[in-house]
This record gives structure tokens, sequence and C-alpha cells, in this order.
């Protein structure tokens, strides 16, 4: 004989404490849910009005230097370490848990030109305006110790940026040329060069540790092979590009920070035209670095905003600004990807979200699952127009509002007097030039 009986799973129904809420069976069926994309697409416009609401970037102010600050540089295994250097020759240590400066040090005379931090994070480095590399401990002086630096180099100019090798002991400045640096020499292993104008910029390959890039004051981007002593190819760009930096996830790949207010990402291997140009700014193009997925990076201007973009878009996805910011001139991306800092005219670094509207501290599961649900609505319904407009709306300074209109009407004024041209001209004579092309001038092998 055969009994039917219900079986049912208790954790189905039963509430896992009494404040929790009754659970309800629900069934998925689309059939059964007619209106389920307008219920969603509600939804989903709640979510985004939601986020626009609650984004609220602007963490904190760390406010100490007596000058502006002019280079920043990240621990490599403290999340809540940072070292900025200012136009004084001083440079801070913070503490950004308790938001604190922990230490100070009279570095050098006139700027502090670059820092970088050790691999191990126990010891870093500075360049300044008085020809000179120093190297100092993380740890602070013993009690009745004086505060001075582990080794001095005294060089013949001006160094211009430092940074140090990935895994060895090894570290690289740039001034009137690249010098690659053994830690125990006074004297660098080698020189590279390729022209004869000055050198703004030196940056080490994080995966391919033994590559590095520079930038020059003619125009240029070298890349150099260290194994090899010698350059590899160098791209010339139309304008000056200020400062590079590489992709921590994939290797080949490199933005580089423009005077033309626009950024660069090339592909080493192709340098003949940019891999994605992108274009904000309306000012000079300072200062940039990669998050640590690699997907997004955050640039710095002279337009006194920080912007961030996704590698593979042409326009930002998020702008931040304050009314007293001014130039901001070094920026940073915190290790843990949660968090930006950058480092101003007006002495102040300052510390960002790099989510505007994310929730900090511990979410709940419930919260969590709302979260990402609502995420997947918004990536769901992004190109109805009346969520893309609330999504990209940005209150802007008067400023920077004034340029962008200005920029705009220059552009289409470009665009308009080439189509004139090409219309008045012989068939062919005229060529179409694509806009990542229109910014290279030479790639030289």
């Amino acid at each position: 004989m055969r009994v039917k009986v219900l079986s049912r799973n208790p954790d189905d129904y039963v509430r896992d404490t009494k404040l929790d809420l009754q659970r309800v069976p629900r069934n998925y069926d689309p059939v059964l849910h007619p209106f389920e994309v307008a219920r969603e697409y509600t939804r989903a416009l709640n979510a985004t009005k939601l986020e626009r609401v609650f984004a609220k970037p602007f963490l904190s102010s760390l406010d100490g230097h007596r000058d502006g600050v002019n280079c920043m540089a990240k621990h490599p295994k403290s999340l809540s370490t940072v070292l900025s250097g200012a136009c004084d020759g001083e440079v801070k240590i913070w503490n950004l848990t308790k938001r604190q400066c922990i230490r100070t040090i009279q570095a050098h005379e006139g700027f502090v030109r670059g820092m970088c931090a050790r691999f191990c994070g126990t010891s870093f480095f500075t360049v300044g305006d008085d020809k000179t590399v120093k190297q100092w401990k993380m740890e602070g002086p013993e009690y009745g110790e004086e505060e001075e630096p582990i080794h001095t180099i005294l060089g013949k100019t001006v160094y211009t940026g430092i940074d140090h090798h990935w895994k060895e002991p090894v570290f690289a400045t740039c001034g009137h040329q690249v010098d690659i640096w053994d830690e125990q020499r006074t004297s660098p292993k080698c020189s590279l060069t390729w022209g004869f104008d000055s050198i703004s910029s030196v940056k080490f390959n994080p995966i391919e540790t033994y590559l590095l890039g520079s930038c020059a004051s003619d125009r240029n981007i070298v890349l150099y092979d260290m194994r090899k002593s010698t350059p590899l190819k160098k791209v010339i760009l139309n304008m000056r590009t200020n400062t590079l930096c590489w992709n921590p996830m994939e290797a080949f790949n490199f933005t580089a920070a423009n005077e033309d207010y626009n950024l660069y990402t090339f592909d080493m291997r192709f340098l003949e035209s940019p891999v994605m140009v992108h274009m904000d700014h309306v000012s000079a193009v300072l200062d940039v670095d990669y998050s640590p997925t690699g997907k997004e990076f955050v640039s710095a201007s002279f337009d006194k905003s920080i912007r961030i973009f996704p590698v593979d878009k042409g326009h930002s996805r998020e702008v931040y600004h304050t009314k007293r910011m001014q130039h901001v001139i070094t920026v940073k991306w915190t290790s843990d990807n949660k968090y930006i800092l950058c480092g101003s005219d007006e002495m102040n670094i300052r510390l960002w979200k790099a989510n505007a509207s994310e929730k900090l501290g511990v979410l709940a599961p419930r919260e969590k699952a709302a979260m990402n649900y609502n995420q997947k609505l918004k990536e769901k319904f992004q190109f109805h127009p009346q969520i893309r407009r609330i999504a990209q709306h940005r209150h802007l300074p008067k400023s920077i509002y004034c340029q962008i209109k200005e920029q705009r009407i220059m552009r289409e004024a470009r665009r308009r007097k080439e189509l004139n041209r090409r219309k008045h001209s012989k068939p062919g004579s005229v060529p179409f030039v694509p806009e990542r092309k229109k910014h290279i001038v030479a790639v030289v092998k």
C-alpha cells in the first residue's frame, strides 16, 4: 500500500529570528507575471535616483602641510599608510584609519619632486630640487635619535621623478636622463637616454618588472628594457605627456596623462594608435593612477577636479570636486580598491570614496542581496533615456561647465570646417583621420 505525504523543508518557510520578515513562497514563472518588466523598470528608476541621492563621495581632508602637495606614495604592505611630499621639502606619513599625520620629515631643500616606497615596505626614497636621492626608514627614530636618512646620493643634476623596482633592490630616477641604481651603490648601474630633453616621470611595469616607461618634455613617451640597457621604442604625441601609469592587470597596457586635456591608453606592442582616447577634462591632466583591479583609473587635472574613467570608455563615469580644491597635482587609488587620495595646490590631501554612493561599514546579507539586485537592474535598463539621464547627471563648477560648452563649440567648428574643405576639394584629397590617430606624430623604433 502506497501513502502520499506532504514533505516540506522547514528552511524554506521558517524565519531565522523572530525579528526577521515572514518568508513568502515566490513563483518566478514569467507567464504568471505579465507586468514583470514594468515593475523592474520602476525599481531600476528608483534605484538610480537613490544612488544619486546617496552619492556623497567626500570623506575627509588631511591637512598639515604648509605648502602645496607635490607627490604621494602608497605603502606596499599597509593599507592605512600613505606618504606625501610638499613643495617646501617636507615629507609626511599619514595614518588613514585615524586620519592624522604620524611623522614629519624635513627631507629636502626646495620641492620634493618624487617619492616611492621599497617593495618590502621597510623604507622609502625621495628626490628633490637639491640634487639628492635619499632613503629613509619607514619606522620613526628611537627616543633620543635624530631623524636622518639611511643613504644619501648626491647627483649632478636635479632629479624630477623616482620609482622602485617591484621585486629587486633597484630603483630608477629621471632628470636629464633615466638612471638605474642599485641600492648598495652611489653611482648608477646604467644610464638610458633617447633625445636631449628633461624627463618628467619614470615608472616600472608591475608585471613585466624589467620594463619601464618615461615621459619627456619633448613630447615623447619612451619605453626601456632594463636587461638590454637600451631604449625599445618611443611614440611622439602632439603635446607633452606629464606622467604615465601601467595597468596592474594587463602587462602591455599603460595610460598617459597629456597636456592636451586628454588621456591615452596605449598597447606598447602597437604604438601607432592608442587603444582609447579618454576626453572630459578641460585643462591639462597632471597625474593618473590605476585601480588595483585594472578596470578603471583616476586622473587629476589642472581644472581643479578629479575624474574616474573605465579603461574601455572614452568618457568619465564620475567627477569629484570641492569649492576649496585648487589645481590637483597628484592622485592615488588605494590598494583595497575602495578609496581615492588626491593632493592639491592648497596644501590639502583629500580622501574620497571610489564608488560615490557606496555604504561604508559592515553590510547585512539582506543589504548585500538588495544592493546586487539593484545593480543588475540598473545594468539591465541603463540605456533607457530617463534612467540614463539621471545616472549621468553631475553638478559641475561654473568654470568647468563654461569651458566644456566652449570646447564643444570649438570642436563643432573644426568638424564643420573639415566637412566644408572635403566638400569643396578633389575627392580623396582630404582624407578621413580617425580621432585615435589625430594626436600621434610619429613612432620611432
